[in-house]
């Protein structure tokens, strides 16, 4: 396996659609197991082809303990169904480096895809895992996290992107206690 490059703003392969994978072959699964090691290394818990340069509909993610891996691979995803119930919750983006922003997300998700076998497979994910499938699915669609956030928090998010800084929006003690999830 290899570490990828992980392509970051202003890259305009990150604001486009993915292709559908129309086969999964040796070199799709070798992508796949790159993309894992390269999200590993990074380290994230989500990571989609867009991302490394490749405009297929595919990602992997792990939401596993180093000890205890429990990596996913999903091809061609769609969301099938979303909760009416959201949550406002931090997220990184390994294409973002350095940058966390609040987004609005469904709270659990149903995801039809297939796995790196090639068999349908069916995903109801719900908190961190819907939120990290949702953003890799945004990956897919060209839509940046910064799009799904406060237009001042977008702002800040690119200034710190142009400005070669971070950005993150204050928080009150209390809630700064969780670290945001790269994906």
């Amino acid at each position: 396996m290899a570490v990828l490059d992980i392509l970051e703003v202003p890259d305009r392969r990150l604001t486009t659609r993915s292709a559908p994978v129309e086969r999964i072959d040796d070199d799709l699964l070798r992508l796949l197991d790159d993309m894992l090691e390269t999200m590993y290394a990074a380290p994230g818990i989500g990571l989609a082809a867009p991302q490394v340069g490749v405009l297929k509909r595919a990602f992997v993610a792990d939401l596993g303990s180093e000890e205890e891996r429990a990596p996913v691979y999903v091809i061609n995803p769609e969301i099938t169904w979303h909760s009416e119930t959201t949550k406002v919750a931090e997220e990184g983006c390994l294409s973002l480096p350095g940058v966390v922003v609040d987004v609005e997300r469904p709270l659990h998700v149903r995801v039809r895809g297939s796995d790196a076998t090639g068999e349908p497979t069916l995903i109801e994910a719900s908190g961190l895992e819907a939120r990290v499938i949702q953003h890799e699915l945004d990956h897919l669609d060209g839509v940046l996290m910064i799009e799904r956030t406060t237009s001042e928090q977008r702002k800040g998010a690119l200034r710190a992107l142009r400005e070669g800084t971070t950005f993150s929006p204050e928080r009150e003690e209390e809630e700064a206690e969780t670290a945001p999830a790269e994906a």
